[in-house]
């Protein structure tokens, strides 16, 4: 587009069909971004070998430079010739490849991936979708992918294309169309650069998963334990609607929205949306940020949120799911810039 050209005030939303894909690719390869679903989320995707390219990934995104990127592959063997795989790591691999979960690795010293995906540091984030779209889009383009959620930094994770055009406008030229994704969770993040595995991230793949296939874990890393974020979704205050969240709420009062789960919901809010009537967590998990959205867009003063169990029917899935509602209920000067 030349300096003359007018900017596109709204992004385009394409049918994931062959000519879509074949746009798509091409915007790719000439540096521009994409946004595309995946089995987690929609991410905001851009050529991970080039610096420009994910200096753009920031720039829509307004994301402190320090908080580095995933970046997606194909395979383990490509995403192997740009991070080392120990025993554990290749396990892990072969257990949840494709699928929601991103390894921390060791970044080799001829890597291609642009220094800013790690945020300068000596590791890199990496996972291989399961979405068949994804794989698709990444092999029409034939590059690895950055790309982190298709939304504002530190804002809620999109999980239509409809959240990322609402999100980030015309600051992404092209949204593959999917659908609403399946998990609605981003991956579970492992971080295997050191001696104890640690989750940096809960996800769908739980810490009870992992332990049967890379040993004893060594917990949560929280934020505040370093000064280096080694992977994203590890701020404060993350995941966070425009209006104040308040959790474990017994009711809510007139003027505010809730997201309730269960059988049992209290009567009185302004507007109610409930994760699961049946009390199922990964049905919870599927619909925690579409509903984030929806109820955001309600004209009410903040958003009171029914306690969620760490355990239940549908799994583990309660701790990744009270992780995104803690951070989205962080005060609002907690985030780095």
């Amino acid at each position: 587009m030349s300096p003359e050209s007018p900017m596109p005030d709204a992004p385009e939303i394409l049918p994931s069909d062959d000519a879509a894909f074949a746009r798509a690719a091409a915007l790719l390869r000439a540096g521009e971004l994409v946004a595309f679903p995946t089995e987690t989320v929609y991410g905001l995707g851009a050529d991970a070998t080039s610096d420009a390219a994910v200096a753009g990934i920031f720039a829509a995104k307004e994301r402190p430079r320090f908080n580095p990127l995933i970046v997606h592959f194909t395979s383990a063997e490509a995403a192997g010739a740009e991070v080392v795989f120990d025993a554990r790591a290749r396990a892990a691999a072969a257990a949840f490849w494709p699928g929601p979960l991103t390894l921390v690795l060791p970044r080799r010293p001829e890597s291609r991936l642009s220094l800013l995906c790690s945020a300068g540091l000596d590791t890199q984030a990496v996972r291989v979708p399961a979405h068949p779209l994804a794989q698709r889009l990444l092999a029409e383009c034939g590059l690895p992918l950055a790309a982190p959620s298709a939304n504002a930094s530190g804002r809620i994770s999109p999980t239509e294309a409809a959240h990322v055009a609402a999100s980030l406008g015309a600051r992404v030229p092209l949204i593959l169309d999917g659908g609403p994704c399946e998990v609605g969770l981003e991956s579970t993040v492992l971080d295997l650069s050191a001696p104890a595995p640690t989750i940096l991230r809960p996800g769908s793949i739980t810490a009870q998963d992992l332990t049967l296939v890379v040993g004893e874990l060594r917990g949560m890393l929280e934020a505040s334990e370093s000064l280096e974020l080694k992977a994203p979704g590890m701020l404060s205050s993350h995941y966070a609607p425009g209006h104040p969240v308040r959790l474990d709420a017994a009711k809510a009062a007139g003027d505010e929205a809730l997201l309730a789960f269960g059988p049992e919901v209290p009567p009185g809010a302004a507007a109610t949306l409930n994760l699961s009537p049946t009390g199922d967590l990964t049905e919870a998990a599927a619909h925690l940020f579409a509903y984030l959205h929806r109820l955001d867009g309600a004209d009410v003063r903040a958003i009171a949120v029914m306690p969620i169990p760490e355990e239940g029917p549908g799994g583990g899935l309660g701790a990744a799911i009270n992780d995104r509602l803690r951070r989205a209920a962080a005060p609002r000067g907690q985030e780095r810039s």
